[in-house]
């Protein structure tokens, strides 16, 4: 029996039920073009391999859903709960984040066996759960999604030390920016209201929804480019210490940056890498895998700034303000901390958000990397200031 053919013979469930098979299958259909040892690759602390993130968001439905809620359900391998818990406390120990590269035990075969074990679980019990539990099963997908973005930007951050530069997604198109030129659309000043008070999912972060007041301001049309940023450094910013602020201008002399992630000069010619392997760089593309730092300096080499993330969502609906969603995730100049009246879950569940509120930025939007449907106007997306592994990138912003 086929993985496809499995997950036919389990559908007994509508709703729920659906979206839990297409998620579930999502992540396999990605890892089925991977080779076992593509799975295990571990390429920086900061990524994890493809097979712990098919294992963790099982662990997630295992230890959440069904070892509390469903009575008689076997765990699958005691060891398990060890291996691929993340960061939840309350849960217990769990192995070291920067070595998990090392857990070439268990294969990515018996990884599998233990998805089809949990999501058979898993789909006969769903029609029986009441709506709290269900509420957590909906985390539970929005969560492997968020694993399925970071999984490609694993596999991509460890295909670019490959000398092969293989493609993760064959026949892969770069994708292009919207035509026309950047201007800067004007913004009132006013009371606006933010975050989430809609029906449907939502995470804790993004409530509660409360108002705020803006200034008067500018925001760019478009996203910034690749050939601007090949002027940027062609007008030294890499080299020019008072564009940085000074945690970015360590970070550039320390890790020696002189252009963004995946990009390489050859014969006076731009290469970058990508899902379709290392491609000729498109020069009306958004620029893409740079950090706050970069972003930050890029935006005061342009006279201008980033956009605040009230900013970003009050502006959202603007027809004359392209690429809001869906090509990169754009960094904003604000830092990541809760919401006034934010109070993080009890338990575990609290400690998926409500924990990293420190030290981190903001990002708006969603990438071309970011599953279909998973993100929403009042998503708040967050890394570290010197991270650029994912698919970030900015806009511009002026005060009036």
């Amino acid at each position: 029996m086929d993985h496809i053919e499995l997950y036919q013979e389990l559908s007994r469930a509508d709703g729920l039920g659906d979206r839990f098979q297409d998620v579930r299958y999502a992540t396999e259909a990605l890892a089925a073009e991977l080779t076992e040892e593509d799975q295990c690759v571990q390429s920086m602390p900061d990524a994890s391999p493809a097979k712990w993130h098919r294992a963790h968001t099982t662990w997630f439905f295992e230890q959440f859903v069904l070892v509390p809620h469903v009575a008689g359900y076997q765990v699958f391998d005691p060891a398990f709960v060890f291996l691929f818990n993340s960061y939840y406390e309350a849960v217990g120990p769990r192995h070291p984040r920067p070595s998990r590269g090392l857990l070439t035990r268990p294969s990515a075969a018996r990884v599998t066996g233990y998805r089809r074990h949990v999501d058979a679980a898993m789909l006969r019990a769903i029609p029986d759960f009441p709506q709290e539990v269900q509420e957590v099963i909906e985390l539970g997908l929005y969560h492997e999604q968020q694993h399925l973005e970071l999984l490609v930007t694993d596999m991509l951050h460890a295909f670019s030390g490959n000398p092969l530069y293989p493609a993760m997604i064959a026949g892969w198109h770069e994708p292009r920016g919207h035509a026309g030129e950047t201007t800067f659309v004007p913004r009132p000043d006013g009371l606006h209201r933010i975050g989430h008070a809609a029906p449907g999912f939502c995470f804790d972060n993004e409530t509660p929804a409360h108002r705020v007041y803006l200034h008067p301001h500018a925001i760019a049309s478009h996203l910034v480019r690749n050939r601007e940023w090949a002027d940027f450094i062609q007008d030294n910013g890499y080299r020019t210490p008072s564009l940085w602020m000074s945690d970015g201008w360590a970070a550039v002399r320390e890790a020696g940056w002189s252009a963004p992630l995946y990009w390489q000069e050859q014969d006076g010619a731009w290469f970058q890498m990508g899902l379709g392997g290392r491609l000729p760089l498109v020069p009306d593309a958004p620029v893409r895998h740079i950090s706050w730092y970069e972003a930050d300096a890029f935006a005061r080499w342009s006279n201008a700034r980033l956009p605040g993330e009230a900013e970003w969502e009050a502006a959202r609906n603007n027809p004359s303000i392209y690429e809001m969603t869906g090509s990169v995730w754009q960094w904003t100049e604000t830092a990541y901390r809760p919401y006034p009246g934010y109070k993080a879950a009890p338990g575990a569940i609290g400690e998926y958000n409500g924990k990293f509120m420190i030290n981190q930025m903001v990002l708006r939007g969603g990438s071309v990397a970011t599953p279909h449907g998973h993100t929403r106007p009042t998503y708040r997306n967050f890394f570290h200031p010197d991270k650029r592994w994912q698919f970030s990138g900015l806009r511009l912003a002026k005060d009036l």
